[in-house]
């Protein structure tokens, strides 16, 4: 409902909540608390209830949703990265395993290397 020029009146709440109503039915609801979602004629519970609303207006057009294109990262070309994508994941698993054992071998000759008393 729209408020015309000259018309409802004006409620200034004790924290400086400014309201206007269009009559006294909305004036006393507030006071008394009323939730607009509870009554029938308030444009809340209109758009909450879906009322008055038109089909073709409420219904969207969809949109195709944009893929993300694979690209090429730095260090690896995209011919790398979709034959690691093709692979199985057990073959993944093993090559990722192999790595972490020959990272660790490296890391423990690099730690013994250290250890060795100087003379």
């Amino acid at each position: 409902m729209k408020i015309y020029p000259g018309h409802g009146s004006r409620f200034i709440r004790l924290d400086g909540k400014h309201f206007v109503f269009l009559n006294g039915k909305c004036r006393s609801s507030l006071i008394m608390r009323r939730k607009a979602a509870n009554l029938n004629w308030t444009q809340l519970y209109r758009r909450l209830h879906k009322k008055g609303q038109s089909e073709e207006a409420a219904r969207r057009r969809s949109r195709a949703k944009k893929s993300a294109a694979p690209k090429a990262v730095e260090g690896a070309s995209l011919e790398v990265i979709k034959a690691k994508r093709s692979q199985k994941p057990e073959v993944r698993k093993a090559a990722r395993d192999a790595a972490l054992k020959e990272i660790k071998a490296r890391a423990a000759a690099s730690k013994g290397k250290k250890s060795a008393p100087k003379k």
